[in-house]
């Protein structure tokens, strides 16, 4: 069945496509490029830094991600912080999850107003295919590399709040019900 890219929209928690494993994308068609379109669209909307297909109702193991350039981030060298434009990644693998664990803070478009401190690796490696259907590689630090892993988690069916740390998880537990009571 066609999908109609013009019609997605960013599902919140408890949407039960969060919490599913995704499916590879068999080829980039057109319609996968419009998709992308849109989800970059959706993405700047809400001010986010990443967006994966899941969180627009598709089972699909893609994502977008634009951490712009500034505040010592920059998309030239390796490992690369930032991005020069919005950057598509399908059926993206990580590896080289290295360096020292880190906490900070995030948030999720699919989980409005809740923050938590989420530990994860400073360095990591994507290897995904492009819009073009060309597959590539990168190196990624700091921000950059948390928004992938981030990103990459909702390709699993992982959440932030299955991420937080105790503290974190805690202090959300409240908004975490709500929004599942406003789900019902």
């Amino acid at each position: 069945m066609p999908i109609d890219p013009a019609s997605l929209q960013i599902v919140s928690y408890p949407a039960p496509v969060l919490r599913k494993k995704a499916s590879p994308v068999p080829e980039i068609t057109e319609e996968v490029r419009t998709v992308a379109r849109r989800m970059i669209e959706l993405m700047h909307q809400a001010e986010g830094i990443g967006l994966a297909a899941p969180q627009v109702g598709l089972p699909w193991r893609m994502f977008v991600v634009h951490v712009p350039e500034g505040d010592e981030r920059s998309a030239s060298g390796d490992p690369i912080s930032a991005t020069k434009s919005p950057t598509v990644y399908i059926n993206p693998t990580l590896t080289g999850l290295i360096g020292k664990l880190i906490t900070h803070e995030e948030g999720c478009l699919s989980l409005p107003d809740i923050r938590g401190d989420v530990l994860r690796p400073e360095v990591a490696t994507i290897r995904a295919i492009g819009l073009d259907g060309k597959e590539f590689t990168q190196n990624g630090a700091g921000l950059l590399a948390r928004c992938w892993q981030h990103e990459n988690d909702h390709l699993d069916g992982v959440l932030i709040i299955d991420r937080m740390t105790p503290l974190s998880r805690m202090s959300n537990k409240a908004a975490i019900k709500d929004l599942e009571a406003s789900a019902r």
